[in-house]
């Protein structure tokens, strides 16, 4: 009898304390993040604002849809992740709630080579006529906000001479997404419309996120483009052009 009552009581408190299972029934912003299991795509920003967190173990994926699958099948308690992003896949989840509040504010730059200032600003410049003459408001209206259609800038028929290698995560909406095996999104038509101003050839080259700061360095790509944001230790690697969009991380949850 003693035996069958000590088995009881370990089942009893296994199911007590919750041992190998997730808990976010108390999270409702980031102060609720302590001791947590988060999930965040590799390299992101999110990875490193979850490392922050006291107590927290993080999880890392190689992508931000992986991110949010783990969290569907409540592996992890919570997900950090690019707030467009998350309503994007978010949308395909019932049992999924983004958090209202945002965890952080961040701004989205071209990565380059460092030292290339030349080549800087170009994309400066570049980027200051589609600020000028509206033509990223007109891109953001295709992909962000309500009833975005999606559909793709129309590069212009401009003599190009030379290609512009742009590396990227195609597992980032509505910034980049592989549909029907070709990557669109806002960075793309942004990088086309640039592409258009200094007469040269776009090359998409999708990778990793983890991998694109790399991948510039050892020039195997010229810029990177992939929602990528203004950070004191990407600043040691590589050098980033002004700022062409504003977002938010947030915190994701089951319902």
């Amino acid at each position: 009898m003693k035996k069958f009552l000590s088995i009881f009581a370990v089942i009893a408190f296994i199911l007590s304390c919750g041992c190998g299972k997730t808990n976010n029934q108390t999270i409702s912003g980031a102060g609720d993040l302590t001791g947590k299991i988060i999930g965040t795509q590799i390299g992101t920003t999110g990875y490193k604002l979850a490392k922050d967190i006291d107590g927290a173990t993080v999880e890392k994926y190689r992508n931000a849809s992986e991110t949010i699958k783990a969290l569907a099948e409540k592996k992890v308690d919570a997900v950090i992740l690019d707030e467009l992003t998350a309503e994007a896949i978010v949308s395909n989840y019932d049992n999924l709630t983004i958090l209202s509040e945002p965890f952080s504010e961040e701004e989205y730059a071209i990565a380059y080579k460092k030292g290339n200032k030349e080549l800087g600003d170009k994309l400066d410049e570049a980027i200051n006529q589609l600020k000028r003459d509206g033509t990223i408001t007109e891109i953001s209206k295709h992909w962000i906000g309500e009833n975005p259609d999606n559909i793709p800038y129309q590069p212009e028929d401009v003599t190009r001479n030379g290609v512009l290698v742009m590396a990227t995560n195609a597992d980032f909406p509505p910034y980049e997404d592989e549909v029907n095996g070709e990557i669109i999104g806002f960075d793309v038509d942004m990088a086309n419309a640039i592409c258009d101003i200094l007469e040269m050839e776009l090359k998409i080259t999708d990778m990793d996120f983890s991998s694109i700061i790399t991948a510039i360095g050892f020039d195997e790509a010229d810029i990177g483009v992939a929602g990528i944001s203004i950070t004191p230790e990407r600043q040691e690697l590589v050098d980033f052009t002004q700022s062409y969009a504003l977002s938010s991380q947030v915190i994701i949850i089951n319902n």
